[in-house]
Formats: C-alpha cells, sequence, structure tokens
C-alpha cells in the first residue's frame, strides 16, 4: 500500500474519528444498511463525497465484523478527458480498485434541451448504476449523498415543491428486483468532508456536467440554512429531526401509499 492511501485511511480512522468514522458506523449500525453477505457496489462519481465513502467501505470490510463483498464502480457519463483523467488518478492514488463504464448521459441530457437537467441526470445515472451493479452479481448500490444533503432535500420539498419530503438512508428499488440504494454517509456533515480533504491535501472533480447552470435551486438552499444558521447553531439539527417527529395529528394532510389522507376525514 502506497503512504498516501495509508496516511488517508489513517485520519479517517484517528484524525476525524468523532466526525466522519463514528457517523459512518452509526448511520451502518442505526439503519442496518450493510448484512452479511451483500455484495455491494460502491458507485463512484469522482467527487469528495464516493471517494470518502469508497475509503470508508473498504475500512469497515477491513475492520468490521460483518462479511461482506465490494466493488467500486465509475459510470462515466461523458466527462472530459481531463476529469476522466483525475478520477483515475484519485482511485490508484488512493488504492481503490475501480471499474469504469461508459455511457452518454451528457450528449442524451443535451438533445433533450430541458429547463433543470439535474434531476433527469441523477435519474438516467441511477438506472445505469443499478443495472452494472446487479450485473456484477451486487444486491446494493452505496452512494455519497451526506448529512447535508439530506437536510437541503427536505427544504427543497418544502419551499419548491410545497411537500415533505426526505432523502432517506436506505430505499428498495422499484425496476430491479432485490436491489436496493444505501447511503453509508448520511450522519456525516460536508464540513467534516471538506476538512478531511483538505488535511490530506487531496483535489476531486465536482459536478461535471456541462449543462448545469451557475446558480441552482440546492444552492440557494444551502445559502439560506448558512444563514439562518448564525442565529441559531440548531438549525441543521432541527430540520433533519424534523422528518423524524412527524405529528399526523397536527397536519392538514399525509399522503400513504399514494392514498390521499385528511385531518378532517374522521374530524
Amino acid at each position: 500500500m502506497t503512504m498516501k492511501a495509508k496516511e488517508v485511511e489513517r485520519s479517517i480512522i484517528k484524525t476525524y474519528r468523532k466526525d466522519i468514522w463514528r457517523q459512518f458506523t452509526k448511520a451502518v449500525t442505526k439503519y442496518n444498511l450493510i448484512s452479511n453477505d451483500d455484495k455491494i457496489a460502491v458507485c463512484i462519481s469522482g467527487g469528495k463525497d464516493s471517494f470518502l465513502l469508497a475509503k470508508c467501505m473498504q475500512e469497515i470490510k477491513k475492520h468490521g465484523k460483518i462479511k461482506f463483498d465490494l466493488e467500486f464502480i465509475v459510470m462515466d457519463p461523458g466527462y472530459s478527458k481531463e476529469n476522466l483523467k483525475k478520477v483515475k488518478k484519485n482511485a490508484e492514488l488512493l488504492e481503490i480498485p475501480i471499474r469504469i463504464y461508459e455511457s452518454n448521459i451528457f450528449n442524451s441530457l443535451e438533445s433533450m434541451n430541458i429547463k433543470s437537467p439535474c434531476y433527469m441526470c441523477a435519474r438516467m445515472r441511477r438506472g445505469n448504476l443499478y443495472s452494472l451493479a446487479q450485473k456484477l452479481g451486487c444486491n446494493k448500490i452505496a452512494l455519497g449523498h451526506h448529512f447535508n444533503d439530506v437536510i437541503e432535500t427536505i427544504m427543497l420539498s418544502i419551499l419548491y415543491n410545497g411537500e415533505i419530503v426526505s432523502m432517506l438512508p436506505k430505499i428498495k428499488s422499484t425496476n430491479f428486483d432485490g436491489m436496493e440504494l444505501i447511503r453509508p454517509l448520511y450522519l456525516v456533515r460536508e464540513s467534516a468532508i471538506i476538512n478531511w480533504l483538505k488535511y490530506n491535501n487531496l483535489e476531486f472533480i465536482n459536478c461535471a456536467c456541462p449543462l448545469k447552470k451557475d446558480e441552482s435551486k440546492r444552492a440557494e438552499i444551502k445559502e439560506l440554512i448558512k444563514k439562518l444558521k448564525e442565529n441559531n447553531k440548531f438549525v441543521e439539527y432541527n430540520i433533519f429531526k424534523s422528518v423524524e417527529n412527524v405529528n399526523i395529528n397536527q397536519i392538514m394532510g399525509y399522503i400513504d401509499n399514494s392514498k390521499r389522507h385528511n385531518y378532517y376525514d374522521n374530524f
């Protein structure tokens, strides 16, 4: 193992034990994300979150009590040569044995000429990842969404869609039988991930989509939460807990298995 890979692994277990490793293992245990005999495809986009996830999964496989297997897949949606080169370089540096699969998602999105390509891109990527993972004999795919992704999704659903929807720690696929999606970084805050990459002098690609706008709804929400936090340090935690503490007796309505319920149904 290279010295750099050893340093990175040590930083996860020791330097960032409280903010990253404990939160990672807590999510795995609390939400029962990994089971014996699982074969999990860790999906690497090339960014900081997915590469951290890959290292955490390697570490828990090495030191944990659960026996499972891993595959590390990179679904290339049409990256530039420079970005793809950086992904390969980081995988080699961190000693992550990736499999790269090509797709034409970026070109397909460009031909669609849609105003908000991010949602469609995410759906298309996920379908490709499920398909690739299933062909490799995997029963789960692991994505690098973290705590801040979760709370931003909650706020986006409220302010822009008029509903309360959360990003769940694990879900069953509706299109691929026997497949599940897990999010082991569910409790890890983005600030900890940024500190970790700076500590290790690592540089990863950001969103490489050529269609992405400079300003996005998620960026607006991120800034809003940041401002709210200036006056209330518990804002992030409270947003996160809000979807665990829904009082059905005090809300106007809710949807259960596509069926709509209203508070006055049994008034």
